[in-house]
């Protein structure tokens, strides 16, 4: 029994089986303070030990049981201190009784229900853990290790193309069009801007991927803005019948899954944003919603690769609408 620091302690480590070979990008955990967590999806596995090992060797530790749990939190940073748990289990490891060697504890918890992507932002954090616990009389010893979760997409069956007007009477009209609406994570928009009429002096031109964030619910709802990304069109004044491509490629941006209502807690949501500027330093914006989606690893292309193959796809996806209006004419 250990009373004000005397007597016997231990230190706790959480290791996970594959946890060698299993993919480790840097999660956010606070802010500032970044690691590295093993990803898993959902239904799957989650396995391991739990090493404790004795602080003064001979000495006996007395605990009151041993367990692990893999929990799924929800946090709102409006709400500290109130975590919303969407997934508890337990495994007792061991029953009440004394440690006498350093000891290491197998567990396993079989096809864990993983519903939500984990995320991290300044107003919310969807985490996913294991809690190890050695319960004592006077203060319980634990250790938390984290683990990031990525929940993964099929191609959408229905992905339209997008085609929107910015008007201001006899001034301006201009058409953009990008290739579809929903894209993966590591997809290439593509996309046209035609000028219609032009008739006042823009002088700036650019499209950014904006990022809104919803929490709460009711009179506590709280939205938040975040420009992620900024692609500059133009710089310099356009003229009447001018067409300006458009590629942005979203690998090299950190986005998620577009999220939808997580467990009625809180909602992230992307937009594509055109914005113009005209020399007098008045500001156009046209919006419009994309849905973003992962998918799993396939075979890896070039960034040229794909930008191509995106724009063939999008100029015959034209050529094929350009033809039905002949044969329909």
């Amino acid at each position: 029994m250990s009373f004000f620091g005397f007597g016997q302690s231990a230190d706790i480590e959480i290791l996970l089986n594959d946890g060698a070979t299993r993919k480790k990008p840097e999660l956010e955990l606070e802010e500032s303070k970044r690691e590295k967590c093993s990803i898993f999806y959902d239904g799957g596995t989650v396995s391991g030990s739990v090493q404790v090992t004795l602080k003064h060797p001979g000495k006996r530790l007395e605990h009151y049981g041993i367990k692990i749990q893999f929990l799924g939190q929800i946090e709102l940073y409006y709400d500290r201190g109130d975590h919303h748990e969407f997934v508890s289990l337990v495994k007792d490891l061991a029953p009440p009784g004394e440690l006498s060697t350093s000891q290491s504890f197998n567990f396993e918890f079989s096809h864990v229900e993983k519903p939500y992507e984990s995320y991290t932002s300044q107003n919310v954090k969807l985490r996913y853990f294991l809690r190890a616990t050695i319960s004592r009389r006077l203060n319980d010893i634990t250790k938390e290790t984290d683990i990031l979760v990525h929940t993964l997409s099929t191609y959408p069956e229905l992905n339209t193309s997008i085609k929107m007007e910015v008007g201001i009477e006899d001034c301006l009209h201009i058409e953009f069009e990008y290739n579809k609406s929903k894209y993966h994570l590591k997809d290439v928009i593509v996309g046209k801007i035609y000028f219609l009429l032009v008739r006042i002096k823009i002088k700036h031109m650019e499209v950014n991927i904006i990022k809104r964030e919803t929490t709460g619910t009711g009179p506590s709802v709280y939205h938040g803005n975040e420009t992620i990304a900024k692609y500059e069109i133009m710089d310099g004044a356009p003229v009447k019948g001018e067409s300006i491509p458009i590629r942005l490629f979203l690998a090299g941006y950190e986005l998620t899954p577009t999220m939808r209502d997580i467990n009625k807690k809180f909602s992230v949501r992307y937009y594509l944003n055109l914005v113009l500027i005209d020399e007098e330093e008045r500001r156009y914006f046209k919006q419009q919603e994309i849905t973003l989606w992962r998918k799993g690893d396939i075979v890896r292309r070039s960034m040229s690769q794909q930008a191509s193959i995106a724009a063939q796809r999008f100029e015959g996806s034209k050529d094929k609408r350009a033809s039905v209006k002949e044969d329909s004419s």
